[in-house]
């Protein structure tokens, strides 16, 4: 112990490891899959962050047939929500932090380390490290149903992207992106409005 009481040595670490490896250990394994068993979802491991505790509150929701692939880090401060619809797939290293609330439809595909977060960073205050300044929230995220992230793409604070778009690799969404559109870059801007099949070719 330190002079003020605090931890050190290899109390520290133990408590650190018990902290960060938490969702090793297989009792809590087993109880993040009885809430995938309940809703019908699968997670594949290892899976980090708060995942547990937000499924026991309610603050997070996984629709039926949803996958979460290994490598998974879904994060949420205390009041903070994260709902995922049906039929979704979550590849390899994806991570959703929520501060407020992230909202996912129906079907959405995100390719390998995709990063979404409703909140920023502080770095403002030149007294504190920055690693101590904490969060401040940017707006909630919205993604619709039937949209495709490609690999490595970030989706930033008080974005809402529609149903059926698709956003191409290594992009970073700013902005609002429109239903049934493909949009890249970096920021990412509307490419093209998709013509799905059946439509009728335009003029």
């Amino acid at each position: 112990m330190s002079p003020g009481g605090a931890p050190t040595g290899w109390r520290l670490w133990w408590l650190k490891r018990r902290w960060y490896e938490r969702n090793h250990q297989l009792r809590r394994r087993w109880r993040i899959n009885r809430h995938m068993a309940r809703a019908g979802a699968f997670v594949r491991y290892p899976v980090e962050g708060e995942l547990l505790e937000a499924l026991d509150e309610g603050r997070l929701r996984i629709g039926e047939s949803t996958l979460l692939e290994p490598g998974c880090w879904l994060t949420l401060a205390p009041d903070a929500r994260i709902e995922i619809g049906r039929g979704c797939f979550l590849n390899r290293g994806t991570m959703l932090a929520a501060f407020e609330r992230i909202t996912i439809g129906d079907h959405v595909m995100f390719a390998n380390g995709c990063f979404v977060g409703d909140s920023d960073h502080r770095y403002d205050d030149p007294d504190k490290p920055i690693t101590e300044q904490g969060f401040k929230p940017g707006g909630e995220v919205t993604i619709g149903s039937n949209v495709w992230l490609g690999v490595h793409c970030v989706v930033t604070p008080g974005v809402t992207i529609g149903d059926r778009a698709v956003i191409g690799a290594n992009s970073v969404v700013t902005k609002d992106v429109p239903p049934g559109t493909i949009a890249a870059g970096v920021p990412a801007r509307v490419i093209r409005r998709i013509r799905f099949k059946g439509e009728p070719d335009e003029p």
